[in-house]
């Protein structure tokens, strides 16, 4: 059962809230142009969820426990309690997933963006050939403006 099981329960809860964080945080750029709040909501995206590996020491002397969790979140406690060992490792794969966080919106935004193009391109090549097909008005047959009076 997921209740019973506390860290299925977490890393749950933790990507339910973490979507929740970014569908917000890309709704609240809306007054940025698309580039920019792709990239900047994937590089969040990518900070959040890239894990990284940590070690806690446990009560019982000489054992350790080994676990997973966001790489941001071992960085943070790795700063606070002052360990470079951990913070070193962890700090730089959070950078590494926010940077492919940011590429990956990067190339949302440039498959986007072709395709716009290329609708663009084919609606306008469609303008010109209706253009082309559509009778053209002789001399005699201007149109002419009623008069009063």
């Amino acid at each position: 059962m997921l209740i019973s099981d506390s860290m299925s329960l977490l890393w749950t809860v933790y990507g339910v809230l973490s979507l929740v964080v970014l569908v917000t945080g890309y709704l609240g750029l809306a007054f940025l142009p698309r580039l920019p709040r792709l990239v900047l909501t994937w590089a969040v995206a990518g900070l959040m969820w890239m894990p990284s590996a940590f070690e806690l020491p446990l009560v019982e002397e000489g054992q350790v426990y080994h676990g997973q969790a966001p790489a941001v979140l071992v960085a943070g406690v790795a700063l606070l309690d002052g360990s470079t060992g951990v913070l070193v490792p962890a700090a730089t794969l959070a950078a590494l997933g926010a940077g492919l966080g940011a590429g990956f919106g990067l190339l949302l935004w440039w498959l986007g963006h072709r395709r716009r193009v290329r609708k663009a391109e084919e609606a306008r090549r469609e303008a010109r050939r209706e253009d082309e097909q559509a009778p053209k008005p002789r001399n005699g047959d201007k149109r002419r403006e009623p008069v009063l009076g």
